[in-house]
């Protein structure tokens, strides 16, 4: 997957925007080739240094790997800046059992904010289980104690070995890519906001349901649901319930997500008890590609799909049978919507059209894990 910085450009105002359109909102610009290392790469860059930690015969050495192999995690999977790593004490502020890592120490240079970041639990167990060795807890005795500019090298270097340009690898980059990453797979932009420590967060009227704590306990579930990957649905939301309509049978489940988006979704009442649905619970909303149906063009479609988003072609990947359309909507969130190849032909499109993206609220499985 391309990968670009996150960047804000207008689209052309649709002509009747439903609650899912985009009449307050400005979506993210197309990503370019090469800006960033894609999940794929960062992952393989993931293994070269593992690898290369793992290697040298000597101690001393495999010391030392390891330490630049642990701070390369960090950034990996915080998004953290280089400097603010650096003068983390991983022995202290670390905190296993809850799966934080405490980036308290405000320091003007890192134009970020303090914070504890969530990671998910395998790799918790991981840094505990290297931070427990005796001989590495007595390397790192007095922090990581390394240069700064010997921390670039050895990153440029695992990437130049695996052929990616020398600057994708370097620490900025990693962390620039993390937050691309994050984003790519819906992460809402609060939450990576504040993640990744900045302090002025593009918080419009439409989060102001969501508390500091609600955007922790979305980060944590999607920190967890990303390390372990357990469905197989494309698209999903993470949202707060605003609504519950109880009917005979089934009812009909309002959310907002961080976003500002409205979710509606149509469950069953035994449903509704077993996964103890309330208002103001905090959820999350997932639907296969192959349930949602693209219109071309800025006008709402007059269609009986409860859930419409106004949004541009991001990406087509067209296949023999069937072709995927990713459509980017407001707030950066990406939809994915599988057709077949000959009715994505009639409909023409490409990267850059503005079209809408819609669902069934019988379509939308809600998942409190």
């Amino acid at each position: 997957m391309d990968s670009k910085t996150t960047a804000y450009s207008p689209l052309p105002a649709p002509q009747s925007p439903s609650q899912g359109g985009m009449d307050q909102g400005r979506i993210v610009s197309i990503p370019e080739t090469g800006t960033c290392l894609d999940s794929v790469q960062l992952d393989r860059l993931e293994k070269a240094f593992r690898a290369w930690a793992a290697e040298s015969p000597r101690s001393d050495v495999q010391l030392s790997r390891r330490r630049i192999l642990v701070i390369f995690l960090l950034i990996r999977y915080t998004g953290a800046k280089l400097n603010e790593i650096l003068a983390l004490d991983p022995l202290k502020r670390i905190d296993f059992n809850r799966q934080l890592v405490d980036l308290g120490n405000e320091d003007p240079q890192t134009q970020t904010e303090p914070r504890n970041v969530t990671i998910s639990t395998a790799l918790a167990s991981e840094l505990e289980q290297m931070l427990n060795d005796p001989s590495f807890r007595r390397f790192l005795e007095k922090q990581f104690n390394v240069d700064p500019g010997f921390v670039r090298r050895k990153f440029y270097e695992r990437a130049q070995a695996l052929g990616f340009p020398k600057k994708l690898g370097g620490p900025e980059m990693i962390r620039k890519a993390r937050a691309v990453e994050l984003m790519q797979r819906n992460m809402p932009m609060p939450a990576v906001q504040t993640m990744l420590g900045h302090s002025t967060m593009n918080l419009t009227s439409a989060y102001v349901s969501f508390s500091k704590d609600d955007i922790a306990q979305v980060t944590k579930l999607f920190i967890e649901r990303e390390a372990s990957r357990k469905t197989s649905a494309r698209n999903s939301f993470f949202g707060k319930i605003q609504a519950l309509q109880k009917g005979d049978i089934q009812t009909r489940v309002t959310l907002t997500t961080a976003g500002g988006d409205t979710i509606e979704a149509v469950i069953t009442n035994s449903s509704v008890e077993r996964l103890s649905l309330k208002e103001s619970r905090l959820i999350m909303a997932e639907v296969k590609a192959p349930l949602v149906i693209v219109y071309s063009g800025e006008k709402e479609p007059e269609c009986s799909a409860e859930n419409r988003f106004y949004g541009m072609i991001e990406q087509i990947n067209a296949g023999r049978i069937n072709t995927e359309y990713i459509v980017r909507i407001k707030d950066g969130t990406r939809l994915c919507a599988l057709v077949s190849t000959q009715g994505a032909q009639w409909l023409g499109l490409g990267v850059g059209d503005p079209v809408w993206a819609a669902f069934s609220c019988f379509s939308v499985v809600l998942n409190v894990d």
